[in-house]
C-alpha cells in the first residue's frame, strides 16, 4: 500500500466537515470547493481517479478511504474538495457526459440528434456503473450541455412546449433505459455458456414460446445490441417527425 501523504490542513480546527445527511446531486447547489483547498490536490484529479475506480471495481467498492489510498493523500485531505461519497459519485458521473463528443449543430436534426444519442449510450456502456447513477438529478455542466444541445436540436424542428420536453424525455430515457439494459445483461451474461443456456429457455420450450421463438428473443446472432439500438432509435425519430 503507498504511504500517504500529511496533508497540512488536517490539524486545522476550520477543516469542512462532511455531511452524509447531503442527498445526491447537491454538489451542485452549492458551488465550487473552497479556495483554500489544499493545492497538490484539486477536484479534477480526485475525479478522474474516481472514475478509473469505479471502472475497475464498481460502485460498491467506491469509498473515500480507498480513492485517498489511490491519490496518495489522506481521506481528510478529500473533504476540502467534496463533501461526501455522494459528491464524488455526482461527480463523476457528469464527467462521463464530458466524454460525449456534441455533434456540430447543422440543418440536418436527424443526423444530429442520432449522433448525440448513439455517443451517448457508447458513453455509458464504457462505464457500466453509470447506469446506475441515472435517478440522479443531472445537474452538472457536461450533462446540461448535451440536454441543452438536445433540446436546442428538436426546438429547431418546430417543437415547443409540452412536446418538446416530452420528446426530449423519451429519446432520453430510451438511451438511458436501453444503455441499463444492456450492461446489466452482459455483467449477468458475461459467460457465453450463460448466453447459450439463456436463450435455451426460449428454444426449449417452443410451444410455451411461440412468438419469441420466431422472433428470436435473447437471440444476439439474429440481431445484434448495436443493430437494435439503431432501428429503434431510428423509430422513434420517424414518430417525431410525423407527430408534427
Amino acid at each position: 500500500m503507498a504511504v500517504m501523504a500529511r496533508d497540512a490542513h488536517s490539524s486545522s480546527s476550520k477543516l469542512p466537515r462532511p455531511r452524509p445527511d447531503e442527498a445526491p446531486g447537491s454538489v451542485w447547489l452549492r458551488g465550487a470547493a473552497p479556495a483554500r483547498a489544499r493545492r497538490t490536490l484539486s477536484r479534477e484529479a480526485i475525479v478522474i481517479e474516481a472514475v478509473a475506480l469505479l471502472d475497475e471495481q464498481g460502485i460498491d467498492r467506491l469509498t473515500m478511504r480507498r480513492l485517498a489510498e489511490r491519490l496518495n493523500v489522506t481521506s481528510t485531505a478529500l473533504y476540502w474538495h467534496v463533501n461526501t461519497k455522494e459528491d464524488v459519485l455526482d461527480l463523476a458521473f457528469d464527467h462521463i457526459f464530458g466524454s460525449v463528443e456534441i455533434p456540430p449543430l447543422t440543418d440536418d436534426w436527424h443526423s444530429a440528434v442520432r449522433t448525440l444519442l448513439r455517443r451517448w449510450r457508447a458513453a455509458m456502456l464504457a462505464h457500466p456503473w453509470a447506469t446506475t447513477l441515472v435517478d440522479r438529478p443531472m445537474l452538472g455542466p457536461n450533462a446540461l450541455a448535451r440536454t441543452e444541445f438536445l433540446y436546442a436540436v428538436l426546438a429547431g424542428t418546430g417543437l415547443t412546449g409540452t412536446d418538446l420536453t416530452a420528446t426530449a424525455q423519451l429519446l432520453a430515457n430510451y438511451v438511458i433505459g436501453t444503455a441499463a439494459v444492456e450492461s446489466t445483461w452482459h455483467r449477468s451474461q458475461a459467460d457465453p455458456k450463460q448466453q447459450s443456456l439463456a436463450r435455451r429457455r426460449i428454444t426449449d420450450d417452443e410451444e410455451r414460446y411461440p412468438t419469441l421463438h420466431k422472433a428470436g428473443h435473447l437471440d444476439e446472432q439474429q440481431a445484434s445490441a448495436d443493430e437494435l439500438f439503431e432501428h429503434n432509435l431510428g423509430k422513434l425519430i420517424t414518430c417525431v417527425i410525423t407527430s408534427q
